[in-house]
């Protein structure tokens, strides 16, 4: 009996041997694959460096870097690169809210407007009707984006001219009914966190996630990064097909919505926190389970394209409290994508499998990080095969040539004959919009000139398009925002406002500059 036993506890041994050898197998079979991808989107999309971290069953099963931080030199992405995580911070900043909700300091339904009295909406009712539920869900009836340009490019503006600007902006929506990514509402939710705490979210989120959770190398904002730490991503931007380093502050600015600085060693962290919804070591937990359910709750419902229910079997989408939600080839994602000039990132929880992954990249291309993280998707659902950058390339060469085509067609309806009605000296003044502030309109050397007076690296030169129409190319090419300036006049002849409009479809949502109404300053 005693062979018998041994024999058979070899067999087990042998067994779990094998299970686990043929497991390891399939994990480096899984990430070779992956691996593969990554390098292939780097190429098609023109990305310098990226890195990538999974987490799976509590376990990190990657973590590294690939390429460059910075396009010729020789300096490698690795797990500890630091990128701007953008829009990935308004997750954290959801997190620190819940855990003022879990210690009773406030709630969901608290009103804004009696913690921050100075705030307002457009609208009397929405102004006192607005909760914390409110700033985190993108339905507050404002426009995608709206006032962005307080805060993008870098301003001279502060928070308090940000909460100061809301009132002027224009409603698109009832309140509550749509969806419209709105940077504004998380900033402020920053500022709540603030007011209710008496220290700031910069110190909040060092204190409650940074820190508990070991994210040693991980900053608040561009500006915490010591001088002497050289492994910081740069950001790119490709202009005819050659690669530009631009920026370099991560979108400070943006505090609360957008402006941590991060990399993917420090990240797994929090993706094992958010899978573990939101426990951490030895019965710690930076918000409780309730809290987790909380954000992770459809509150504002999003459209479902037929592409996404052909290609994802995707059939609702919606978006939490920092988090968007949609179903995925039967399981729940949780996910959030992040973009700054020349830097883009995206984390994805799938909670029922006990999976994450956050991609960052120092190249503004979305097509790459969407094409990484089906392929992860792909790995360990363990779904049919796909070449997702030869899809994403598809994708992004046909939306090119439409717009491509689509300016050329517009170009050639213009009346080239027309001319404007005024003496190019006349359009030159100062002009003021109730949100934004001045924009200053110069002439010399018969020619104008655009420079928006809180945003340095808005200055450009207007072109004249066709009658009261022009367009203002900027000086910094990088930005790819040239706009149309149109000038209505009054019937005497005069300027009575002025109305700008991005000129492609595919400048970033972020340059609003539909939102303003400027009128020559008395």
């Amino acid at each position: 009996m005693k062979a018998l036993h041994v024999c058979l506890m070899t067999a087990a041994y042998l067994f779990a041997s094998i299970a686990f050898a043929t497991s390891s197998s399939m994990l480096e079979q899984k990430n070779q694959n992956i691996e593969k991808s990554i390098y292939k989107a780097m190429e098609t999309f023109q990305v310098p460096g990226i890195a990538v971290a999974i987490v799976k069953d509590n376990k990190v099963v990657m973590s590294k870097g690939f390429g460059l931080t910075e396009y010729g030199t020789n300096n490698k992405v690795n797990g500890d690169t630091l990128f701007g995580i953008a829009s990935n911070t308004k997750a954290m900043t959801a997190a620190l809210l819940a855990k003022l909700v879990d210690q009773g300091k406030l709630t969901w339904q608290s009103k804004v407007i009696d913690i921050i009295p100075e705030f307002q909406m457009p609208d009397a009712y929405v102004t006192r009707q607005f909760t914390i539920l409110d700033l985190l869900s993108h339905n507050s009836g404002l426009g995608l984006g709206a006032g962005d340009l307080m805060i993008w490019p870098g301003t001279t503006l502060t928070n308090k001219d940000i909460i100061k600007g809301l009132k002027h902006l224009p409603e698109v929506s009832s309140f509550r009914s749509e969806f419209a990514y709105d940077n504004l509402m998380y900033v402020i939710a920053g500022e709540i966190i603030a007011k209710i705490t008496n220290k700031s979210w910069q110190e909040n989120i060092k204190d409650t996630i940074f820190q508990p959770l070991g994210m040693k190398n991980t900053k608040a904002k561009f500006s915490l990064i010591s001088k002497e730490n050289n492994n910081v991503a740069r950001a790119h931007v490709p202009l005819d097909d050659k690669l530009n380093v631009v920026g370099g502050d991560f979108l400070e600015q943006f505090s609360s919505a957008g402006s941590v600085a991060s990399s993917v060693n420090d990240m797994s962290l929090w993706l094992k926190a958010q899978l573990n919804e939101g426990a951490y070591g030895e019965g710690e937990n930076i918000f409780s389970e309730r809290q987790s359910y909380n954000m992770w709750q459809m509150r504002t419902i999003l459209p479902v394209s037929k592409s996404a229910t052909e290609n994802d079997k995707t059939h609702f989408s919606g978006y939490g409290l920092g988090w968007f939600l949609n179903d995925y080839h039967g399981v729940k994602l949780v996910h959030h994508s992040g973009g700054i000039l020349g830097m883009v990132s995206k984390v994805v929880l799938v909670p029922e499998e006990n999976l994450a992954m956050v991609i960052l990249t120092n190249q503004q291309s979305g097509y790459a990080f969407n094409a990484i993280y089906h392929q992860i998707l792909n790995e360990y659902l363990e779904l049919p095969a796909k070449d997702w950058v030869t899809f994403y390339d598809d994708i992004n060469q046909k939306r090119k040539t439409a717009e491509v085509n689509r300016l050329a067609e517009a170009a050639n309806n213009i009346d080239k004959n027309s001319q404007h009605s005024l003496p190019l000296k006349t359009y030159a003044q100062t002009y003021t919009d109730n949100w934004y502030g001045d924009i200053v309109i110069s002439y010399a050397n018969n020619a104008l000139t655009m420079q928006f007076g809180n945003t340095p690296a808005l200055q450009g030169t207007l072109e004249h398009y066709q009658h009261n129409t022009f367009i203002v190319r900027w000086g910094d090419r990088t930005l790819e925002a040239d706009a149309f300036v149109n000038f209505n006049l009054n019937p005497d002849g005069s300027i009575n406002y002025v109305t700008m409009k991005a000129v492609s479809r595919a400048t970033d949502f972020s340059f609003d500059f539909h939102d303003l109404t400027l009128r020559p300053k008395k």
